[in-house]
């Protein structure tokens, strides 16, 4: 018997690709993070940042070493539009900060009290029954700033986060109303099971980042890829939505006066059912190996 879901939702996740769950995290936990949200921009320190926008554009991902060494430490990635041409920022800091990431899960203890230490989502974890033995890779505050927070165009996070075979499952939390205004989450329900992961995210050899491509699976049927229509899914802060690592999903440009801040971690399996390999982006290193989710004697099997 599942211990927090019921068997329609578990059903729904793995029909539609993701789930949302209403009021999972406590108003209390939920102010928390965002004040401890706010508290990081006001902390800040402009002076020493290189001033490393993130973008999602397909020729023009983030590559230096500020981003690909993020993984055990807590950094600030910025808006496009909040540097000019000549690489200085034209917005307040507070308002430029595209999100904050991606060693928050481990290294802050309000962020690891919601992801590691949270019986709940060790719970969710067990009844969806993706993994044998999840890890948390990364995690981060996405703040989408009013006027300025670009759009995230229709991708899935396997492609970002691969294994061998897929198994990345994201956990997003809405810290704030999320709107169509302010750049709610969009959904293609089912696109995990008809769309293949055709590239994947990796550190190149000459250095930077890029996309290297993937045979595709004789199993998914291709020409069902982004056929359907999007569902935007509006939440309300301590909603989660679960994300299949194959489901396509995006997020329009804010163009209101509203950030829409939401904390986001993303696991994976764990060898020897799946394995990550050093071409990927995020590395773990000797000071912070991916974090384990369950504690081993209750592991579950695949469904």
């Amino acid at each position: 018997m599942p211990e927090y879901l019921l068997q329609d939702q578990i059903d729904s996740f793995y029909r539609n690709g993701y789930l949302v769950l209403p009021k999972f995290l406590d108003a209390t936990d939920t102010y928390a993070l965002l004040k401890r949200s706010h508290k990081y921009l006001e902390d800040f320190s402009v002076e020493d940042h290189p001033l490393t926008r993130f973008t999602t554009a397909e020729d023009n991902h983030v590559g230096d070493d500020y981003f690909l060494d993020s993984g055990d430490k807590i950094r600030y990635f910025l808006e496009e539009d909040a540097v000019d041409k000549d690489g200085k920022l034209i917005r307040d800091k507070t308002k430029a900060v595209n999100k904050i990431g991606h060693g928050l899960h481990e290294l802050d203890p309000l962020f690891r009290k919601v992801t590691l230490e949270n019986d709940r989502v060790k719970a969710v974890v067990r009844d969806l029954k993706v993994h044998h033995d999840p890890v948390a890779l990364q995690s981060m505050v996405i703040m989408k700033q009013p006027y300025i927070g670009g759009e995230v165009g229709e991708h899935n996070d396997s492609t970002f986060l691969y294994t061998d075979p897929p198994s990345a499952v994201g956990f997003w939390i809405a810290l704030e109303k999320c709107t169509a205004e302010n750049g709610a989450l969009s959904f293609l329900p089912g696109s995990h099971l008809t769309s293949p992961i055709t590239k994947r995210f990796i550190r190149l050899p000459e250095g930077g980042t890029g996309f290297e491509s993937l045979p595709i699976s004789t199993d998914i049927n291709a020409k069902a890829q982004s056929q359907g229509e999007y569902i935007m899914e509006t939440c309300e802060p301590g909603d989660l939505v679960i994300i299949h690592g194959a489901v396509l999903h995006k997020s329009e440009h804010n163009y209101s006066a509203n950030t829409r801040f939401a904390y986001t971690f993303h696991m994976i399996e764990s060898p020897p059912y799946a394995q990550y390999d050093t071409k990927n982006w995020l590395q773990p290193t000797e000071a912070m190996p991916f974090s384990h989710i369950l504690e081993s004697s209750k592991s579950q099997h695949l469904a």
